[in-house]
């Protein structure tokens, strides 16, 4: 009888709610009647069914207000951008600032996120928009310092050192300010959730609020997020899609180039690059990045090769240097800097089963001079002739750039933007490429063009092995 019980229970709590709704008034009523006690119409009352019928007891039956709906032919202006003078930073950004977006910058401890964050907030206050800059993990006194040490100490930046959410919620919708930067999203807690600073729901919850505060008051807000061993940003990922804009700032410590990286943003390209380098003043901008990522590069040696890609919309030339040595270990070593091991192993593979030229009892080591991470297929034929010359103790021509993505059966496949690729070389004085002999190539006039169809064919002609 127990268990009947149940089951009629149970039955009457999966029932849909319905409810009663007056078609002149909109009032509701329990139940049918023919008669409106709201407006007095007469035969205006019909049942409806809830607006969800989700987990628990859903939405209900009230119904919200209707949204204004366009079609895809309707014409709006570009948003509004507020330019900070950082050429590389509003680059990055697309453009320059939105009023009313959210950007996530996320980078190693000691990279320089704080300080360029500090440049750019003295930037666009000297340019007349207000800035705030709220700081969870040093005192107002430290940021004074280090604007002092870079030369920023009269730029009319108003400071704040605190961690509770709702007290730098309060201050900012009473200053109002263009730009809000937040200097650590990880060190911020709020009094509604009983978990520690840095912890999923904290984090999650300062986010939400602080990228709302964005969306209603118009001020562009700028989180500071840390990251993790794998180099991803503490925290739950869903912080990543609640903003506009995530930038990664990449580059050793021990290396004085910095790359800003947009990796998401829905005002601007993405994959878009900022060029920096760290002074004792700073961080200053790099106008042209090919210049100084090849201004160490003398004499033509083996295991060096020059690639011409493509960041965001920028070409930008660096160099792949390569070294194979005679190995000792049962298990050779493939140490790789700055590009993608798993693309490597598959281009050694493919030497070793297309071309017949074997690694196994060598140890490969590979590095992008700079610190630059390069992360498009474009760059498998510059490895592969950094990795033959250095294993064939061959140099390339000192003239000479490459780009072109391998595949698997050994061919070259034509990669896109090959004459802004060109155009770049030549204006760093290289008079030589070699590329897949299918990628189409117009208006590059006095650069001799070397095509080649297949790896094999390279190797051949190149290096004279295989």
């Amino acid at each position: 009888m127990a268990s009947v019980a149940a089951i009629c229970h149970i039955s009457r709590m999966a029932k849909p709610i319905t409810a009663f709704t007056c078609t002149a008034c909109g009032a509701s009523h329990r139940k049918w009647s023919g008669k409106c006690d709201a407006c007095g119409a007469w035969n205006t009352i019909v049942e409806e069914a809830p607006l969800s019928q989700g987990p628990g007891r859903g939405l209900g039956t009230r119904k919200g207000k209707t949204i204004p709906l366009s079609d895809l032919a309707t014409q709006e202006a570009p948003p509004p951008r507020a330019t900070s003078g950082i050429a590389e930073l509003d680059r990055v950004l697309g453009g320059g600032l939105v009023p009313g977006s959210a950007i996530l910058v996320g980078g190693d401890p000691g990279i320089g996120k704080s300080t360029l964050l500090l440049q750019a907030a003295s930037a666009f206050a000297r340019s007349g928009r207000s800035a705030i800059y709220v700081s969870g993990e040093e005192a107002s006194a430290q940021v004074r310092m280090r604007a002092q040490r870079l030369g920023l100490g009269d730029a009319p930046v108003r400071l704040g050192a605190e961690t509770a959410l709702r007290d730098i919620l309060t201050t900012l919708d009473a200053e109002r300010p263009d730009v809000a930067v937040i200097d650590s999203i990880q060190t911020l807690w709020s009094d509604q959730i009983e978990a520690a600073p840095g912890s999923v729901a904290q984090v999650r919850t300062a986010a939400h609020e602080l990228v709302a505060f964005a969306k209603r008051r118009g001020t562009a807000v700028i989180l500071v997020g840390h990251v993790t061993k794998e180099g991803q940003i503490a925290g739950p990922r869903v912080v990543e899609h609640m903003v506009d804009t995530v930038l990664y700032f990449e580059g050793e410590r021990g290396h004085q180039f910095r790359i800003l990286r947009a990796h998401k943003n829905r005002f601007g390209p993405a994959d878009e690059i900022g060029v920096f380098e760290m002074t004792g003043g700073g961080l200053s901008e790099v106008a042209n990045p090919s210049a100084l990522f090849l201004s160490e590069r003398g004499e033509p040696t083996p295991g060096s090769a020059v690639f011409a890609g493509i960041e965001g919309t920028r070409p930008v030339l660096t160099e792949v240097q390569a070294l194979v040595a005679p190995s000792t270990l049962a298990s050779p070593r493939r140490t790789v800097v700055g590009l993608d091991g798993g693309r490597v192993s598959t281009i050694l593979a493919v030497l070793e089963a297309r071309c017949g030229i074997p690694f196994a009892g060598l140890d490969v080591f590979l590095n992008v001079a700079g610190g630059m991470r390069v992360s498009e297929p474009a760059a498998d034929l510059a490895i592969a002739a950094a990795l033959l010359g250095a294993r064939e103790d061959s140099a390339l021509p000192s003239d000479c750039v490459l780009f072109g993505e391998i595949s698997l059966s050994g061919a070259l496949r034509p990669v896109s933007q090959a004459e802004n690729r060109l155009k770049e070389a030549q204006k760093l004085g290289f008079s030589r490429a070699i590329l897949p002999s299918a990628t189409k190539v117009e208006g590059v006039a006095g650069m001799r063009i070397d095509r080649t169809s297949d790896l094999t064919s390279f190797v051949g002609e190149t290096f004279g092995a295989g």
